[in-house]
């Protein structure tokens, strides 16, 4: 691993390349949207290019974010197994925090967002433990430890099962339902906190050599990191919520097909890359990422939007959501569980089964768009 280089200040921060690519997606972004704005033109491709800028600068943004926020921990003392399980996993989900948290905040005024932010959690659900994972088991075969699963793995399922259980019961979330979401997640960090020790002699040996290049930054520089990360991210959640919802519109497509999909899979881009980095180092802690973070999402970011918002599945999605989108990302995890507990290994031919399971589920939702499949 690189040494950490030390004492870095605002004027190397300016120089940053990190830094100088955030800002130039955010001015892209602003000026396509001034400019399709002030013509009072609007396009699909302008709304594609809008929201492939939004997705790029919500990536970057939330990488950035995680780098000031893990050099404000190490500065803090905090130990790096603690950094790893709180901050870089929020950090990794921060996207789909933001853009439900932004579809629950303009359901106010478009109630049909709500379905932009349901479809958003399950779709990056299913992505990341269908299409993700099996891109990165093509990639590279994993070895599986058993406590993932004994512990996240199962976790995981229960988030998602409490999750679709408190939706269809009474067709949304309350606050108060988002309130215990919200705790449970809580819990569980504080449940890693006090058994750090033991979580640390099962994954120390993997975690060493995947790290990414770290720097020491100073406090200030940190903090302008942190700041900047997260108020570029949440621009940017919010231009894709809002080109999304466009683009929904102007395709006649509804909008929890558009979360679960678009959304769904740009989301994820974060656990996409973190994911391949430790497969190629031969590190199964791969799957432990998407798992984590497939714990934050039904728990935490969708939590949050609910505290912020009620959320109400709508009448003219509700078939969708309910009976297909839903059950196919209970079936998708389910399936991804059994194969890891068969051999604790992962197959570059069971990654080819997952990454099937996502197109064939891509099949029935085109299917039911174009009224060849009755919900």
């Amino acid at each position: 691993m690189e040494q950490v280089e030390e004492g870095k200040g605002l004027t190397a921060l300016l120089h940053w390349n990190a830094l100088m690519i955030t800002v130039s997606l955010s001015l892209a972004l602003a000026a396509v949207h001034l400019l399709t704005k002030s013509l009072d033109y609007q396009s699909l491709f302008g709304m594609v290019v809008l929201i492939a800028i939004a997705l790029a600068l919500l990536v970057t943004s939330a990488d950035f974010f995680i780098e000031g926020a893990k050099s404000l921990a190490r500065r803090a003392g905090i130990a790096e197994v603690i950094i790893g399980l709180t901050i870089v996993s929020i950090g990794t989900s921060l996207p789909e925090i933001l853009v439900t948290a932004t579809a629950a905040k303009n359901s106010v005024d478009d109630p049909s967002l709500m379905d932009l932010a349901i479809g958003n959690i399950y779709g990056s659900v299913l992505v990341q433990i269908t299409l993700i994972l099996g891109i990165v088991v093509l990639f590279k075969p994993l070895q599986i430890r058993p406590n993932w699963l004994r512990r996240d793995g199962l976790l995981m399922l229960g988030a998602v099962v409490l999750l679709s259980i408190l939706l269809l019961q009474g067709g949304g979330l309350s606050r108060l339902e988002g309130g215990l979401l919200v705790s449970l997640y809580i819990g569980y960090i504080i449940w890693l906190l006090r058994n750090k020790d033991r979580i640390r002699n099962d994954e120390l040996e993997l975690s060493e050599g995947i790290q990414p290049v770290e720097y020491g930054w100073t406090t200030l520089a940190s903090l302008m990191i942190v700041i900047i990360g997260l108020s570029m991210a949440v621009y940017a959640a919010s231009h894709l919520v809002l080109n999304a919802s466009k683009m929904a519109v102007m395709l006649n497509v509804p909008h929890a097909i558009v979360g679960t999909v678009i959304s769904g899979i740009g989301t994820s881009l974060p656990e996409l890359t973190v994911a391949l980095m430790a497969a190629k180092k031969s590190q199964g802690v791969a799957i432990g990422t998407l798992i984590g973070s497939n714990i934050t999402d039904p728990l935490l970011s969708i939590g949050i939007a609910a505290m912020i918002n009620p959320l109400t599945i709508s009448a003219s999605s509700y078939n969708l959501t309910a009976y297909l989108i839903i059950p196919a990302t209970l079936l998708g995890i389910s399936f991804c569980l059994a194969m890891m507990w068969t051999g604790f290994e992962f197959q570059r031919w069971e990654g080819g089964i997952l990454v099937a399971f996502y197109l064939f589920f891509l099949v029935l939702l085109e299917m039911q768009r174009r009224g060849l499949l009755a919900l």
